[in-house]
């Protein structure tokens, strides 16, 4: 292992991250708000521990694969560490724990928070919040891999990040690793500035338009305002939302291949086709149950809101524009499955993705028609017109089961340590490993995570980077045999 290589990658991490915070300064001076110093000095010191990690480590530039999964791991917890400063240093949040709960949350796309009155922030900070989920949405260390020199290590760094559903896809970048980031980036700007000047256009200021935008394209679901995204109370508001929630669920390789003309892809890909059909499903269920029980007025709003809600939740983004916790037990039940859904490999959305539940599915009708029916049959499971090796398949069999026993284990963690009820212990951790951010019970739409205990919130932490890095890499650090040579 070449600690040497994974300290300057992890000095590259801290000098963007501190370089990052100056931009939220500009906000601060335009409000002229107290907390402009504590943003200062916060990136000072960010950029002093990173640049000095770079300078002191400067050789052996050539990341493995095991390097890659260390940065990706201990970057991820070091970069939500120093961007809690800021907060420290301003006293917005009690105490560090929170502060990290709080920036792992943004880093992670998670957008659970502990903050009780979002609103009472300053805009310096505020603007922060939201940055960090638009730097998180496309993985931290994709943006790390621009200012890393060509084919160092930049492929091995973004399969420590990536998704497993990616390499069930078969989804990967050229060579120029950089030039192919740098034209993903460009896309995900480009659908962030879209959205703004739409959000603008509906009405919103363009500090607000902003942080939904950064949230909403990122699927992180963080909000400028207490009452999330109901605060508007605006139809157009609410559709474009749903729009670019999609769009960030969406894997970025197939919006590329849209930017290059290759219809082809778009037009044989199985992830998106089922996609969009389990999203259409969904969305009629709950929009059924809402109008038979008269919550809203019409089948229009019902629509709206069932939409909403539903893609919020597949994407994993977790805004809300209603209290679902008051609709018909059989639409929260239709959230409650979304919860364990997810969207495309490739994308911004965390959860257990699609292409899994296509893969396992297909599986298990393959095998049962081979014990039932044809004995002599081999089973072979096709994906975007290709066959998918055994060892793919085995790989996507164990995803989902390491997630349901996360699940199940991670709730009674969380009930023996904070004595929660099973319905909140559950939801929390469910939240928080799919990168959902609310849930049900006491961490429903209208509440928060301020209540959990310290270790508890650690606890979520790690559940949430577990969720974000597709499990395989946080637990892989575990082993003894990935630190001998």
């Amino acid at each position: 292992m070449r600690y040497a290589s994974i300290a300057h990658v992890l000095g590259i991490l801290l000098a963007v991250t501190g370089g990052a915070m100056l931009l939220p300064l500009a906000c601060s001076w335009l409000y002229r708000e107290d907390d402009l110093l504590p943003l200062l000095y916060a990136a000072l010191v960010t950029m002093g521990m990173g640049l000095a990690l770079k300078w002191r480590y400067r050789r052996n530039l050539d990341l493995s694969i095991k390097d890659g999964i260390v940065i990706a791991v201990f970057g991820w917890i070091m970069v939500s560490a120093f961007s809690a400063l800021p907060f420290m240093f301003h006293g917005s949040v009690p105490s560090f724990t929170d502060g990290f709960f709080e920036m792992m949350s943004g880093y992670t796309t998670t957008g659970a928070t502990i903050l009780t009155d979002i609103e009472s922030l300053p805009h310096g900070l505020l603007f922060w919040r939201s940055q960090t989920s638009l730097m998180g949405g496309m993985g931290f260390l994709t943006l790390t891999v621009l200012f890393l020199p060509h084919g160092v290590g930049g492929l091995r760094l973004f399969r420590a990040e990536s998704s497993p559903g990616q390499v069930i896809t078969g989804e990967k970048f050229k060579a120029r690793n950089r030039d192919s980031m740098v034209r993903l980036w460009w896309i995900y700007i480009g659908l962030n500035l879209v959205q703004t000047l739409l959000m603008i256009v509906g009405g919103m200021s363009l500090f607000d338009a902003l942080c939904t935008a950064f949230a909403t394209v990122s699927t992180s679901g963080y909000s400028p305002r207490n009452a999330g995204i109901g605060f508007y109370d605006s139809a157009f508001i609410d559709w474009v939302i749903i729009v670019f929630m999609l769009l960030g669920g969406t894997s970025f390789i197939l919006l590329y291949m849209v930017r290059l003309g290759d219809w082809k892809a778009i037009r044989i890909n199985t992830e998106l086709r089922w996609y969009l059909i389990v999203t259409f499903l969904f969305c009629a269920g709950v929009a059924f149950f809402l109008w038979q029980d008269n919550i809203y007025t019409g089948a229009r709003d019902s629509i709206r809101y069932a939409c909403f809600q539903v893609v919020s939740i597949l994407t994993t983004t977790g805004f809300t524009t209603a209290d679902y916790e008051l609709w018909p037990q059989a639409a929260q039940m239709f959230l409650y499955v979304v919860c364990f859904v997810g969207a495309c490999a490739g994308s911004t959305s965390s959860g257990i993705k699609i292409v899994h539940y296509v893969i396992l599915c297909k599986y298990i009708y393959g095998t049962v028609r081979k014990i039932f029916f044809q004995p002599m049959a081999v089973v072979t499971v096709r994906l975007n017109e290709r066959p998918v090796e055994a060892s793919v398949i085995d790989l996507a069999v164990c995803y989902f089961i390491i997630n349901i026993f996360v699940v199940l284990l991670g709730g009674c963690f969380m009930a023996i340590v904070d004595n929660m009820d099973y319905v909140t212990a559950m939801s929390s951790v469910i939240s928080c490993l799919m990168n959902i951010g609310p849930g049900f019970g006491d961490v429903g739409p209208t509440e928060n995570y301020a209540f959990v205990s310290d270790v508890g919130k650690w606890f979520l932490s790690w559940n949430m980077l577990l969720g974000r890095l597709e499990m395989f890499s946080v637990l892989a650090v575990f082993y003894p045999s990935f630190w001998k040579k």
